[in-house]
């Protein structure tokens, strides 16, 4: 009995431990509460604020980077113009700090037309006819005229082979016409207002390109006449062959006192050095003195037919918008410059445009050119 006993408590006892040793039972947990999710919350995205491009502040006008444009017309060889020209741009730098840049257009209508397109920073040297037409056009204000040997004026003379049957500007009808520019004073307009006005026509119309250019086209027999700009010739002391006061005085009458004397003409020659043109001492200072190189003999081969009535002398002008600092203080030294012997390098050199001395000059001066360009409904397209 003992026996059965001790079996059925370990059998107890062993039932006990196997489900001491047994998986443990899971509790049944609370559901967890239904949730939406969470989002996060939509946010615009930041942008970096907006920034205009900051433009680079323009160069201040006569610097480096935005050098003053010096205007020239094509009236003469443009390597001597650009030659002389860059001696008075180095003296003007020298004088004032600014910067120059010496520009020779195509053409007088082309010199304009820089002129209107840049207002702030051009300034030119422009014929009357060229000034009277800016002025209107685009508000070109002038500052200098140009003198010459004391005068305030200059006129233009035709042409022809000194063996040429003409003599007067009626034999000119029907005659081949050089000229170097339709926008130049002396080489075309007041030319073509003084033809008309004596009810001259000429034949076909040939442009040479220059004053220059002009001559060699009458001394080569290319062309029948030419028109060009006359400047007074100085005797063999280096005075002007008849003054200011004399012509105004209306004491030049005839062609002859327009040119040096008939008997110096077969004696005409360059110096030396081929700087100038000389008749037994008399100097030639008209446009065929500028071809005296490759053509010595230009006065045995080319005389004067006539002489136009005067014209107001060429102009340093500046744009319209100029600024007044800045362009006082180049005319005052362009004042000075003109003292210096620079200046007879440059644009005093008769080979460039012969000026030897500046004087103010108001923009009235130059009505009279106006007139002639109403009169004739004449216009330079810019």
């Amino acid at each position: 009995m003992k026996k059965v006993l001790s079996l059925v408590a370990l059998v107890l006892v062993a039932s006990l431990l196997l489900g001491a040793c047994g998986p443990a039972a899971t509790p049944t947990a609370a559901p967890e509460p239904t949730m939406e999710p969470t989002m996060e919350p939509t946010m615009e995205p930041t942008m970096e604020p907006t920034m205009e491009p900051t433009e680079e502040p323009m160069p201040a006008i006569g610097s480096p980077e935005h050098p003053i444009k010096v205007l020239f017309v094509p009236s003469v060889d443009a390597n001597i113009i650009v030659t002389g020209g860059q001696v008075m741009a180095d003296a003007l730098n020298q004088a004032t700090g600014l910067t120059f840049e010496v520009t020779v257009p195509t053409s007088y209508a082309a010199t304009i037309e820089e002129m209107c397109a840049s207002p702030t920073d051009t300034m030119a040297f422009i014929p009357g006819l060229g000034y009277a037409i800016a002025s209107q056009l685009c508000g070109v204000d002038v500052a200098f005229k140009a003198i010459r040997f004391g005068y305030p004026v200059y006129w233009a003379e035709y042409i022809v082979a000194r063996d040429s049957e003409f003599q007067t500007l009626a034999d000119l009808e029907g005659a081949t016409w050089g000229y170097g520019d339709q926008g130049s004073t002396s080489g075309y307009m007041v030319p073509t207002v003084e033809l008309t006005a004596a009810g001259i026509t000429p034949g076909e119309q040939v442009q040479t390109g220059g004053h220059n250019q002009t001559v060699t086209a009458v001394y080569n027999g290319e062309v029948d006449f030419g028109t060009v700009f006359y400047s007074v010739p100085l005797n063999p002391e280096g005075s002007p062959i008849f003054t200011w006061d004399e012509y105004q005085a209306g004491q030049i009458t005839s062609l002859e006192q327009y040119e040096v004397p008939a008997e110096s003409i077969e004696n005409c020659a360059p110096n030396e050095d081929a700087s100038r043109l000389f008749c037994d001492g008399y100097r030639v200072l008209d446009a065929r003195a500028n071809i005296r190189t490759e053509a010595p003999d230009v006065m045995q081969k080319v005389r004067i037919l006539a002489v136009s009535q005067a014209i107001p002398n060429d102009t340093l002008s500046f744009g319209p918008e100029f600024p007044a600092d800045l362009r006082a203080q180049i005319e005052a030294a362009l004042v000075e410059f003109a003292t210096t012997e620079a200046w007879g390098q440059s644009i005093g050199s008769n080979d460039f445009y012969g000026w030897t001395g500046i004087e103010p000059a108001t923009d009235a001066e130059y009505d009279m050119v106006r007139a002639m360009v109403e009169a004739t409904g004449y216009t330079i397209e810019p």
